[in-house]
């Protein structure tokens, strides 16, 4: 007899969830307009027809004493305590009192932190077991595919959602589209829980993220099959072409909701394109080269839209103050990935140092299955080329890399990505230094929900795939 996984035990709160629509139907493009006026900005049609239904799991009010802390926006509580409680940080200092019924915990010689954000992840589309039937993460047909939805391939039974949990610490991350075309359709970002749905996983309230590309990937793809793009040049013109497109778009349905009359006909690849212009949905772009970033800046400008983060940027270390100069441009870098392709090959450990040091937004993320649960030693990695080349950056002010960086650059930080009280209680109690190669993480909770336990076999996340199935991972 299969044993009850997390995923299992909040079906209840999952159906309830599921219950309610929030409110009336949401209006389509077909609305009637009032006579002489259209029916309102952003509301010709449905911007969220696949909303969230996260609901956390219950927690018990937690107090962690005694406890080394990184506050994740740069700060450390030597011999402090956190207390949390209702799924929020309550306080935080050396000395916090436990309120009557809270499990008080002692975290003599541990680490307490944010719960790691992976901004670049593809978890769930392209899970695990990595066979054909399950690599639904590129829809490498067409060099713009803005239709696509990652979301519509996550799947939440992934066993890798366990495995960067309980080794990674990580409690949010954002999956994207593959990088085989220029625009390769909308990202979606999840609080890292088992649910029955990809949208019982959904962040409340976080935007959607656009993934493009530049540079070798969509020229290779496309150029191989004897169409545009086959150069760079080719990249950018398709780029602008179709933002020249998608500007048109949003100017007949901006005037459609202001002035009424016959609807246009909606194009859900469009959508994305014109929520990007409106600023509804963030720019998410995969891109080595520090020439290419520059072009793809000004192409921005050109348009009216900002870049929230260039991913992988391997070079951005040239052009720190290019970054921070257009709206603090974020990037998402690795710690030591170099030289698997031409664009790769300028890479260098300090990167992510020399773009702190020079004011840049800067973290690092995965594009990993297995690197998403290593992150923290991955900022050890790029903590200590820094200082090897005398850049000395605090370990406390380089947990900004894992929690508080990415948290901006995909607008969730108002929510999570540090311990303030007030924000989500997505915290990490590590057994040791958490930039040691010995430590890991010994207890896990999202939302104040113990998830996982390192010393309690029952308190260990599985999936529905997992369960009844003998071998790695088996730990029921």
């Amino acid at each position: 007899m299969k044993h009850i996984g997390l995923a299992t035990v909040a079906l209840a709160a999952l159906v309830a969830g599921c219950a309610s629509d929030g409110g009336g139907r949401p209006a389509t493009a077909s609305t009637k307009a009032d006579t002489g006026k259209g029916p309102g900005a952003g509301k010709a049609f449905s911007h969220d027809p696949f909303p969230s239904t996260y609901k956390r799991y219950p927690g018990t009010p937690t107090l962690v004493t005694h406890v080394t802390i990184f506050d994740g926006e740069g700060g450390k509580i030597d011999d402090g305590s956190v207390l949390f409680a209702d799924g929020k940080i309550v306080a935080l200092g050396q000395t916090v009192a436990a309120p009557a019924g809270a499990t008080v915990i002692d975290g003599t010689g541990k680490t307490l932190t944010p719960g790691i954000i992976d901004i670049h992840s593809h978890l769930g589309d392209y899970p695990t077991p990595s066979v054909p039937a399950l690599s639904d993460g590129n829809e490498a047909t067409g060099p713009v595919t803005a239709d696509v939805w990652a979301e519509h391939s996550v799947w939440p039974q992934d066993p890798g959602f366990s495995r960067a949990l309980t080794n990674g610490g990580v409690t949010t991350l954002q999956i994207l589209p593959g990088s085989a075309n220029l625009m390769g359709g909308r990202s979606v970002v999840l609080k890292n829980v088992y649910a029955r749905t990809e949208q019982g996983m959904k962040f409340p309230g976080a935007p959607y993220g656009l993934k493009m590309a530049c540079g070798e990937n969509p020229k290779r793809v496309y150029g191989s099959k004897g169409r545009e793009p086959s150069t760079r040049m080719g990249n950018v013109a398709v780029d602008r072409q179709t933002w020249a497109k998608a500007v048109e778009y949003k100017r007949k349905w901006d005037k459609y909701e202001k002035d009424g009359g016959e609807a246009p006909a909606r194009d859900i690849g469009m959508d994305t394109l014109a929520g990007v212009l409106s600023g509804e949905i963030l720019v998410q772009n995969h891109c080595y080269r520090a020439d290419e970033m520059a072009i793809v800046m000004d192409m921005a400008k050109e348009f009216g839209y900002h870049v929230s983060a260039f991913h992988h940027a391997v070079e951005a270390y040239k052009i720190a103050d290019l970054l921070k100069q257009n709206d603090n441009t974020c990037a998402a870098v690795w710690a030591d990935w170099w030289g698997f392709k031409m664009e790769s090959y300028d890479a260098i450990g300090e990167n992510l140092a020399l773009l702190q040091k020079n004011g840049a937004c800067a973290m690092i993320h995965s594009d990993d299955e297995n690197g998403i649960q290593r992150l923290n030693q991955e900022v050890a990695k790029a903590l200590a080329s820094g200082r090897r080349a005398g850049i000395q950056i605090s370990d406390a002010v380089a947990w900004q890399w894992l929690t508080i960086n990415p948290a901006k650059a995909l607008h969730i930080d108002d929510k999570t990505g540090s311990l303030k009280p007030g924000k989500m209680a997505d915290v990490v109690l590590w057994n040791g230094n958490p930039f040691s190669v010995y430590t890991r993480p010994e207890k896990v909770w999202i939302d104040g929900a113990l998830l996982y336990d390192a010393n309690d076999p029952k308190r260990r996340p599985v999936s529905d795939f997992e369960l009844g199935q003998p071998g790695s991972g088996d730990v029921k």
